[in-house]
C-alpha cells in the first residue's frame, strides 16, 4: 500500500467506475462497501468488487461539525 493521501473524492470515484463497471457486465457482480472508524480522524474505506480497493480517508466527526458551526 502506497503512502498516498486519498481523499472522499477518491473513494467515491472508485465507487462509481465500480457501480458502471458492473451494470455493463455482462453476467451477475457483487459491490461491497466497508467503513471502518480508525484513530486520529481518519476512516478506513473498504470496497469489495472482485478485489479489495482499500482507502484511509480524514473525516471530521459529526459532533465537532456542529460544535463550528455555532
Amino acid at each position: 500500500m502506497s503512502n498516498r493521501h486519498w481523499t472522499k473524492k477518491d473513494a467515491r470515484k472508485k465507487l462509481e467506475t465500480l457501480f458502471d463497471e458492473l451494470l455493463q457486465h455482462d453476467g451477475f457482480g457483487d459491490l461491497r462497501l466497508e467503513v471502518r472508524l480508525l484513530k486520529r480522524g481518519q476512516k478506513e474505506i473498504i470496497i469489495y468488487c472482485g478485489k479489495q480497493y482499500r482507502y484511509v480517508v480524514d473525516f471530521q466527526p459529526h459532533h465537532l461539525h456542529e460544535a463550528e458551526a455555532n
